[in-house]
């Protein structure tokens, strides 16, 4: 596979040559560090979260919003479609990247992973980007200074002129857009958690509902989960049958099913370690085997998505 990193470049220089039509911020550090502002100080909008989205997967997935409703009421959901998703989503659009450094603290997802490789599903894909760029979306409601932004560099093993950081808090449009974005990424990483060999994964294809921007982020954090475990649908093509593994790829599978996320981390004090990691996966999923059985799995719950969204 091409440099995701290569791809994303792309998509970071539109941003940059529209952030006035997108409503996006977008300036340098005095290391010449990119960074773009998704939701801090501009407030963006639906076609600015879809562009980061699209930059949290190197371009390799169609995303889309359409209307749609939860308990009656019309909301915009988001729609994603990919093909051969293991790379694209686990090797880049998967937030795993943990960033603590002299009281910032962001959470990244993107290409820039790729870049370290240094997570179980690079050695099993046997993936590892080499680019001279690096794209890297950090979910945070604080800009990243020069420090920050070296520490990623140096990681990601670019200068820091050569890095463009997208980014944005949860409590924001593109909180909750990207949030709903990642059903598809959580259907194929539960798979990959219960065992099933994500290459088996030929076409993902998702939707879930874009949570209402909240106050603030304890309550996106929760909002957005929820937007998922609670009204995230999945369809996957697969080449090898195991029901087993299906069935560990819905939130039914977790233990929390049933409770709105801000009453699951407030009993665990917002420790999120503290979760069983199985409660964060798209509500519903349809697994079809090329040449064999459908599995139908889970289900939407309105009722708590409703709650939730205090609608």
């Amino acid at each position: 596979m091409d440099s995701l990193n290569r791809m994303a470049i792309e998509l970071a220089d539109e941003a940059l040559d529209f952030a006035d039509e997108l409503r996006i911020g977008a300036f340098e550090l005095e290391n010449g560090t990119t960074v773009l502002d998704f939701g801090l100080e501009h407030p963006g909008g639906l076609e600015a979260a879809l562009l980061l989205s699209e930059l949290q997967t190197a371009g390799l997935a169609t995303l889309q919003t359409r209307m749609d409703e939860v308990a009656g009421a019309p909301l915009p959901h988001v729609e994603v479609a990919v093909d051969d998703p293991a790379v694209p989503l686990l090797c880049s659009q998967k937030a795993s990247w943990e960033i603590a450094l002299d009281g910032f603290e962001g959470l990244g997802s993107g290409p820039a992973r790729a870049l370290v490789a240094e997570e179980t599903e690079f050695r099993q894909l046997g993936y590892t980007d080499a680019f001279d760029f690096a794209v890297l979306t950090v979910e945070s409601d604080d800009y990243p200074d020069e420090a920050v932004a070296e520490a990623i560099a140096e990681r990601a093993g670019v200068e820091p002129g050569s890095l463009y950081l997208a980014v944005y808090p949860t409590a924001s449009v593109a909180g909750s857009v990207s949030a709903a974005a990642r059903a598809a990424e959580l259907s194929v990483f539960r798979l990959n958690e219960a065992g099933y060999d994500p290459t088996n994964v030929d076409t993902v294809a998702a939707s879930a509902p874009v949570a209402p921007v909240a106050g603030d982020e304890d309550t996106a954090i929760a909002r957005t989960n929820d937007a998922v475990a609670y009204g995230g649908q999945v369809h996957l093509t697969v080449s090898e049958d195991d029901p087993e593994a299906f069935a560990a790829a819905v939130s039914t599978a977790g233990e929390e099913y049933g409770r709105p996320f801000a009453d699951v981390y407030a009993d665990a004090e917002w420790d999120f370690s503290a979760v069983d990691p199985a409660a964060v996966a798209p509500a519903q999923a349809t697994v079809s085997v090329s040449g064999g059985p459908t599995h139908a799995l889970g289900g939407t719950d309105e009722d708590v998505l409703a709650d939730s969204f205090g609608l």
